[in-house]
């Protein structure tokens, strides 16, 4: 069975969308979901399905043994950043090369980078009067939202579009895409 360790820093609700896609399946489950807010929703959602799930401090995020030791006892095949705020460190990608991916809430390379995420994005869209945005799947590497493109989905936008339309647009692609892509990379 393939294994998905998921890093989520909010509410988890894409985390929570895996794990119950997953659980369906005798191909795949996420094992761990690990978040660097202790107080973080997506910790007591993944308690309440049965998934085990860590906080982690700033400095053992940024301490190679502390992450790389629990990484690698879950011998993740898969490393899946759902809402994970933080710059992914260089020697987790460097353990484990084309294995972490993101999603991201707009059509890159538009509206990426630091401080490029949720309500932001969405805003930033709505403000610039784009005709369409979307989600894009890509894998993670030393810099925010530059990674491959792994997947992208669209739809237009209409006239009357607020951050809050765009937003809950955002998540039903969201919700529907990234575990079949998730899944689809698996089985790669």
């Amino acid at each position: 069975m393939k294994r998905i360790v998921v890093f989520a820093s909010g509410s988890g609700t894409n985390a929570q969308n895996i794990i119950e896609y997953f659980k369906k399946t005798a191909f795949a489950k996420v094992t761990l979901v690990l978040s660097n807010k202790k107080n973080a929703p997506v910790l007591e959602r993944a308690k309440k399905i049965k998934v085990s799930s860590k906080s982690f401090s700033k400095e053992d995020f940024n301490n190679s043994d502390i992450l790389l030791n629990v990484l690698r006892k879950e011998t993740p095949d898969i490393i899946v950043l759902a809402g994970f705020l933080l710059k992914f460190p260089e020697f987790i990608l460097k353990e484990f090369p084309n294995k972490v991916i993101n999603i991201h809430p707009a059509l890159l390379p538009k509206y990426g980078g630091k401080g490029m995420y949720g309500m932001h994005v969405h805003e930033s869209v709505v403000v610039n009067n784009e005709m369409e945005t979307g989600i894009t799947i890509h894998y993670v590497n030393e810099n925010y939202d530059e990674g491959a493109i792994i997947f992208q989905k669209s739809f237009q936008l209409s006239e009357n579009e607020t951050a809050e339309t765009v937003a809950s647009k955002i998540h039903d692609l969201e919700y529907e895409f990234f575990p079949k892509v998730i899944e689809e990379i698996l089985k790669k």
